[in-house]
């Protein structure tokens, strides 16, 4: 059985798109989305700057186009899809329930409603690796376990203040790694881009997925369109559960998972939570190959 993963913010790396704008189409694909996103999608993804594509109103739409894109590339159809984050809206498109032109509509507005919702406050994430009683340590500090990864991996969000006394306290035999984003993403300081995203949904009409999708709000599978598009909305309030997608995807007996552009990340949290399962991380197109094979292989 085969899922295709697409990654969420921070995946992005200067100039990961430069390689795949040799592929025939692949630059006009971008260009045509580049006029929904309101930005040069190629551009960000070749020349920019690690801090030019750090900010959230470039970084969510330039990674669902840089998805979709390298999807439509592999030419694939799994049998599960998920994304984590902002990824979800991609692993949407793939399912069929949106259009890539509604999904970088919609991220549009998301990604411009939670760079500003992040402005409100100084806020941040922390990454805890490892550790003992590490969500009793979270909730102690008064802080949300925004991504909850699997694999020994949750990322906390909250006031940076909050996150300082963390730091000074943090849970036994854990290793803290800062997050450089914008704000405190997936937790109660995003409410006021929640609200944003839901005026900017009311004209879209989703179509229930062809393709099984497992939802970030609790890793269940979405039959409905209707009911996708409002975890869509709230999910940018509330945690991340991937942990809870993976456990799925070992229950379905899911044997291969392909990580869309720019991969590692999902594939990285797999092998580690996800024993025997095979991984393939799109990160150039020479991958391309190696994950067509392993889908084939999947898929029989």
């Amino acid at each position: 059985m085969l899922v295709i993963v697409a990654p969420g913010q921070g995946a992005q790396t200067p100039g990961f798109l430069s390689p795949w704008l040799e592929i025939p189409g692949f630059r006009d694909r971008l260009s045509a989305w580049s006029e929904i996103a309101d930005l040069d999608l190629a551009g960000f993804g070749t020349t920019a700057t690690a801090d030019e594509i750090r900010d959230t109103a470039v970084a969510q739409p330039l990674l669902v186009a840089a998805a979709l894109a390298a999807y439509e590339t592999l030419g694939v159809t799994p049998d599960l899809v998920a994304g984590h984050s902002v990824g979800e809206f991609s692993a949407a498109t793939i399912a069929g329930a949106l259009t890539a032109e509604q999904a970088l509509t919609l991220i549009r507005e998301r990604a411009q409603a939670m760079a500003e919702a992040a402005t409100a406050t100084a806020t941040g994430m922390t990454a805890v690796l490892g550790g003992v009683d590490v969500l009793e340590s979270i909730e102690k500090h008064g802080l949300t376990p925004a991504n909850i990864n699997g694999a020994g991996q949750i990322v906390a969000g909250g006031t940076l203040a909050q996150l300082e006394a963390f730091t000074a306290d943090p849970p036994q035999r854990a290793r803290l790694r800062p997050l450089s984003v914008a704000g405190a993403f997936h937790t109660e300081h995003m409410e006021p881009a929640v609200a944003q995203l839901r005026a900017a949904a009311a004209g879209v009409t989703p179509a229930d997925p062809v393709v099984k999708l497992l939802s970030n709000a609790d890793g269940a599978s979405v039959e409905s369109g209707a009911d996708l598009l409002e975890r869509l909305i709230a999910q940018v309030s509330r945690p991340v559960r991937w942990d809870l997608c993976m456990e799925t995807m070992a229950a379905q007996g899911v044997t291969t998972m392909i990580e869309l552009l720019p991969g590692g990340t999902l594939a990285g949290l797999a092998k580690r939570a996800l024993t025997g399962v095979r991984t393939v991380a799109l990160k150039t197109p020479e991958d391309l190959e190696t994950a067509r094979t392993a889908a084939k292989e999947a898929l029989q």
